[in-house]
């Protein structure tokens, strides 16, 4: 038991010690930590001190100054975390309305990295989803001279693709009007899953004068609705970051490692599926670059069905960071995101 006792209070003075310090980026001394109200004196808590120190969860910069959390000291730290710090309602409430106003997958991935951005006061990233299910909201086909016609798909979420095409031989108004027309009625509402099977219904039933026709245009109608989706990463707030620089030896590798889609995309990677939340924390993460770096990632849903178009969001800030407020803010973009993706498009 009073192994246990002191296991504790230990924990309490590193949680002590990283609080201050993300506060004020000051080394934080037993006096202070004392002062706070653990209910033990300032000898006992330096005694604490030296067993975290010697654990390596916290370090002293220089001598006679108090004591720094190390990364393992901020792992031990959010590990440990009981509950995160709610937004307020009307933060909640500003997050909310201004998701709502988004009109398509782009709007709504740009208004998601700004916001969190702005709520966390670190650098922001949102990825696009990926393997989403699109549904065909309108098909046109458009004929372009001499023996050319341009295809444009708008899917139900906002989306808009072009494929031109060159034709065998040149084909009147009447005659791309009418494939088009026989695409749409098999195909109306088709789905990237299903898309190709409407196709080839169509090319089946159609006439044998117009089935090459409908077969072609069917085939730029399928790469566009079933097309691999955007891997891309949008971010923001770097301004953000560099207003914190006073917390990296060197910013230029964090920026850099910002700038490579591939670099983010691992840092995604490195999130279980199965938690809403995941944190890395400085030789954590898989970039030499991010090493005095700390990344919060959580994951959204892009589609009305469970598990479909997952996806994924966060932040890179210094691990001098508020950890439950910015996990909070994650988790909480992350969950309006998914809402109202998977209510689809607002007129």
């Amino acid at each position: 038991m009073p192994r246990n006792s002191a296991q504790s209070r230990r924990l309490d003075v590193l949680r002590a010690i990283v609080t201050q310090y993300v506060a004020t980026r000051e080394p934080v001394g037993s006096k202070a930590i004392a002062a706070g109200g653990l209910g033990v004196s300032s000898a006992t808590i330096r005694n604490d001190m030296a067993v975290l120190e010697e654990a390596g969860l916290i370090y002293q910069p220089h001598t006679s100054a108090g004591r720094v959390p190390t990364d393992r000291g901020y792992r031990v730290f959010v590990d440990r975390l009981a509950e995160l710090k709610p937004m307020s309602a009307p933060e909640r409430h500003a997050l909310e309305a201004f998701l709502a106003e988004s009109v398509d997958i782009d709007d709504v991935v740009e208004r998601s990295v700004r916001l969190l951005a702005q709520v966390t006061h670190q650098v922001a990233l949102v990825q696009y989803p990926g393997a989403r299910v699109r549904t065909l909201k309108h098909l046109e086909v458009v004929g372009l001279p001499p023996s050319r016609a341009l295809v444009v798909v708008i899917t139900a979420d906002g989306q808009v693709g072009e494929r031109t095409l060159t034709l065998e031989a040149p084909l009147s108004e009447e005659e791309l009007r009418d494939a088009r027309e026989h695409l749409r009625r098999h195909c109306d509402g088709a789905t990237s899953a299903n898309v190709r099977n409407c196709v080839a219904e169509a090319a089946t039933s159609a006439a044998p004068t117009q089935a090459p026709t409908v077969e072609v245009l069917g085939a730029a109608l399928c790469e566009l609705l079933s097309g691999a989706s955007d891997t891309k990463i949008v971010v923001a707030g770097a301004a953000n970051l560099a207003r914190g620089a006073l917390d990296f030896r060197d910013i230029a590798p964090v920026l850099d490692a910002l700038e490579e889609q591939v670099v983010l995309m691992r840092l995604f990677a490195e999130a279980d599926p199965g938690d809403d939340l995941h944190v890395s924390i400085g030789a954590e993460n898989p970039h030499d670059g991010l090493a005095e770096a700390a990344v919060v990632t959580g994951t959204y849903q892009a589609g009305a069905r469970e598990g479909e178009g997952l996806a994924h969001l966060g932040i890179v800030g210094p691990m001098r960071m508020d950890y439950a407020r910015t996990m909070s803010s994650v988790r909480a973009v992350a969950a309006y995101l998914s809402r109202y993706l998977a209510q689809g498009p607002r007129s």
